[in-house]
């Protein structure tokens, strides 16, 4: 409690602290959302088996409007990143020393769920599990992974995304939603491939309004290169009216889509959809990305004032530092759940949408929330440290630190140049550190929940993770920066 009194009394009155609220409030959106449509079952060999109520409640289609919150995690991000890559420039820091600092507390907290659930698949085999079952024990654990891995892909753009936006403002999300719609387009008349494209430009588009924010909270509206009445700005407009503006046109653009045009109600995806809104991303959840930002926009005074407020902001920034721990044990906690209470004897198993499984919502919500915080006790810390060193300078300046732990790394020669060559090959060790576990968290999700594997994760996908954090770490430690 004290060290939160400490950093709270150190964040400075002009940050962003709304931001840090985002976050907060989308990750347990995220939790609570999964909990509460989680129904369990038995499969026919007497196994408990889960799946999503959302087919079987229709009416809770319009409430993924809400409830759907990768737009809100791509626009926070996008701040985030600017600021943090602003400020580690301002300190004569490169773009490879950015992103090494960000691939800390984004791969610890991840490479312990990785490496537990790979120990735990070894020892079920040992004791006689069946690989599938293993599987599909560790394919439920992780899918939270896939969002993971969507942003470890946006992430190391940011430097080229962020100068295009000092470039060209606004311009450049409005670009990817026309083609976001192409592609949809596309995939409308039957070529599905057409919208491959849209894993990427879908979430870049929001992560590019983060960047809006940012400038428009320093001011620097004008695009590089240009005069001041250039037809695009930089800035989001923050104004109550734009607010309005913003919520109705996209909630009205939602409705015509959802209502008139051909795509489903749920922002979520379903089983038998024509189109998926989510993945990848539609132009109907840009057009609820919007309608969301305009509504955060419209809270974002009020919010500010009350974070303002000493006990708020310690809460705030208690479950940031433990945030990315609590998105990822989530569904675990499911799991250690389910097979205590199947043990026991006493797994409910309502159908969904039942009277009876609505009144299974919240004491099983309680229950998660007890087993998910011995996980966060147990396992939050190794994501508390990573933040630890850098805390004073999160929250004690305008800006994030990129924490990076070695400030000595890239540091230049006597005579003030930098090592051009050491520079280039960690830059380049370092964007394949990030490929290389963006390819492994995309071939587990994309990998059978059914299929054989020994090890729960795929052999070819748990190598390319283990050495990819691996070079990203030897990095951080100054590896290949002397000599």
């Amino acid at each position: 409690m004290r060290r939160l009194a400490r950093l709270a009394a150190w964040t400075p009155a002009d940050r962003e602290r709304y931001l840090d609220l985002l976050r907060a409030v989308a990750i347990m959106m995220v939790v609570l959302g999964h909990w509460a449509v989680a129904t369990i079952g038995y499969d026919e060999h007497g196994q408990p088996d889960g799946h999503s109520a959302l087919p079987a409640i229709p009416w809770a289609y319009p409430l993924t409007w809400a409830v759907q919150v990768m737009p809100v995690f791509f626009l926070v991000g996008g701040y985030a990143n600017a600021a943090s890559l602003t400020a580690h420039r301002d300190r004569g820091g490169d773009a490879g020393g950015w992103l090494l600092g960000r691939s800390a507390r984004l791969l610890r907290p991840t490479s312990a769920l990785v490496l537990v659930l790979a120990g735990s698949a070894v020892v079920a085999r040992l004791v006689g599990v069946e690989p599938s079952m293993v599987r599909t024990v560790v394919w439920f654990a992780t899918i939270p992974l896939w969002f993971l891995a969507a942003y470890l892909v946006v992430v190391p753009l940011t430097p080229l995304m962020y100068a295009l936006h000092r470039r060209f403002g606004l311009a450049v999300p409005v670009v990817m939603a026309l083609l976001v719609a192409g592609g949809d387009l596309g995939r409308a008349i039957g070529y599905e491939t057409a919208a491959l494209p849209n894993y990427l430009l879908g979430w870049l588009a929001v992560h590019q309004v983060g960047f809006a924010w940012y400038d428009a909270r320093r001011g620097h509206c004008d695009p590089a290169g240009s005069g001041a009445g250039s037809r695009w700005t930089r800035c989001l407009p923050m104004s109550r009216r734009a607010a309005v503006v913003l919520t109705a046109a996209g909630l009205g653009v939602a409705v015509l889509l959802t209502a008139v045009g051909p795509y489903p109600v749920s922002m979520i995806n379903l089983p038998g959809q024509r189109l998926d809104n989510a993945a990848p991303p539609s132009v109907a959840l840009l057009a609820v990305a919007t309608a969301q930002l305009g509504l955060i926009l419209l809270l974002r005074e009020r919010a500010e004032r009350w974070l303002h407020r000493s006990r708020p902001w310690q809460a705030v920034i208690a479950v940031n530092s433990v945030v990315l721990t609590v998105f990822l044990w989530h569904l675990s906690a499911v799991i250690l759940l389910v097979g205590a209470l199947d043990r026991l004897g006493v797994l409910p198993t309502p159908p969904a949408g039942s009277a009876a499984w609505l009144a299974w919502r919240l004491p099983w919500v309680l229950l998660l929330t007890v087993v998910l915080a011995a996980l966060v006790a147990v396992f939050g810390p190794i994501e508390a440290r990573t933040g630890r060193s850098t805390a004073s300078r999160r929250y004690g300046s305008a800006t994030p630190a990129p924490g990076r732990p070695d400030a000595d790394a890239d540091r230049p020669p006597e005579d003030g140049r930098p090592h051009p060559r050491r520079v280039a090959v960690r830059g380049v060790l370092t964007v394949a550190g990030f490929a290389a576990v963006g390819y492994a968290l995309v071939a587990n999700s994309a990998t059978a929940k059914t299929a054989p594997e020994p090890l729960g994760l795929p052999v070819a996908a748990l190598v390319a993770y283990l050495a990819g954090a691996g070079v990203l770490r030897l990095l951080r430690s100054g590896w290949g920066s002397r000599g």
